[in-house]
């Protein structure tokens, strides 16, 4: 998430259970953010995405370039296996992208 150019002078105190704060915080490490920016962006309603989503994104998508690598080089001797495996990762990935939009 970008640096906002807007000076931070208001604070938003709010009370939660200690449990919920670990949890929260748990959350905005994922992410790769501090607890105020994370929270900052849920409040704002902005599309939080978890740091682990894309980068399991991310390795799926090279998965799929060596499965057609392996298509292209067999010329086409294990197509049925590589077709089955790619779709595999489309799912994966489409899985994924409707978890990070719930």
């Amino acid at each position: 998430m970008p640096k906002s150019t807007t000076p931070r002078r208001a604070a938003l105190n709010i009370h939660i259970a200690v449990t919920e704060r670990k949890a929260v915080l748990e959350q905005a490490h994922a992410c790769g953010l501090t607890l105020s920016s994370y929270c900052r962006a849920l409040i704002l309603g902005r599309v939080v995405t978890s740091r682990t989503d894309l980068t399991t994104v991310n390795e799926l998508r090279r998965l799929g370039g060596l499965l057609k690598l392996v298509h292209t080089e067999s010329r086409g001797a294990y197509s049925a296996d590589t077709a089955s495996a790619l779709a595999d990762v489309r799912r994966a990935i489409a899985r994924i992208a409707a978890e990070v939009e719930k």
